[in-house]
């Protein structure tokens, strides 16, 4: 055996027996790095920080008057779904870079360091949940300079939040697999915006269900979209708990039970 593939073979195994401790402290590390590249590429950050204004802005007064009569009263409904909407495309990001970073040839480099495999895809996700962060803070506060306040309080409004960052984490993973799978970055994006947009527009989101003809009811009532927007509805205008917050977080921890491992499998296949 030539000595390079004897060292290729006692790296691979050093990897392969890294503790958990060692695996969290990697993960960390290459969330650390992910920040690192937000902060010398600010123009990443666009999405979250000019989207939540400009769908906020624009949504309001064009529909506010149409469906609520005037624009105050329709910030309860907008404010919520603009949140939801906002927060779930960023998690298209994920598998976006994820891919420019493999062609890159980034995660090659990584196979020479002595750390967990799995290291940059869960620090990849975990930055990520920064960028949910900074989306919903934004979209609450432009909701705030217009005149919403919530009457849940405070306290139901960062559950409300916590709520959307977690599910728009489990998303993540969905757009991870297709990060992982895709040949181009561009089809990963494309691929994501054709699953995302019905969800998101053909929901309750921006207008109510019962305003939509028959046939689309139904699947308005059944998007899991429409159940997180009525949830963070219910905490952040009532400070009430129901049925659609539980469906929300089954319905998140059923994407990363069957997501995640899949994801995990690909990657580690093609790392």
């Amino acid at each position: 055996m030539k000595p390079s593939s004897m060292t290729q073979g006692a790296e691979r195994r050093l990897r392969n027996k890294t503790s958990f401790g060692q695996t969290i402290r990697n993960s960390l590390t290459m969330a650390y790095r992910g920040l690192l590249k937000i902060k010398r590429t600010p123009e990443q950050l666009f999405d979250v920080t000019l989207q939540p204004i400009i769908f906020t802005l624009m949504f309001t007064y064009i529909f506010g008057g149409a469906i609520s009569g005037d624009v105050q009263s329709y910030l309860p409904v907008i404010i919520p779904g603009i949140l939801v909407q906002t927060v779930i495309t960023t998690s298209v990001v994920t598998g976006t870079q994820l891919r420019e970073d493999m062609d890159k040839g980034v995660f090659d480099r990584f196979k020479s360091l002595p750390i967990a495999r799995i290291a940059p895809l869960a620090g990849a996700l975990l930055a990520d949940t920064v960028r949910y962060t900074i989306a919903t803070v934004l979209t609450l506060t432009m909701g705030y300079i217009m005149g919403y306040r919530p009457e849940g309080g405070l306290g139901s409004v960062v559950i409300a939040a916590l709520l959307v960052i977690v599910c728009a984490w489990a998303i993540s993973w969905i757009f991870a697999f297709f990060g992982v799978i895709a040949r181009t970055a561009s089809s990963v994006q494309g691929i994501s915006m054709i699953i995302l947009f019905p969800l998101t527009f053909l929901s309750n989101a921006f207008v109510p269900a019962d305003t939509m003809p028959d046939w689309l009811q139904w699947f308005v009532k059944i998007n899991p979209i429409s159940h997180l927007v009525t949830a963070v509805r219910d905490l952040a205008n009532a400070g009430t708990v129901g049925w659609d917050l539980t469906a929300s977080l089954i319905g998140a921890a059923v994407i990363v039970a069957i997501f995640a491992p899949i994801t995990v499998r690909a990657y580690m296949r093609r790392t």
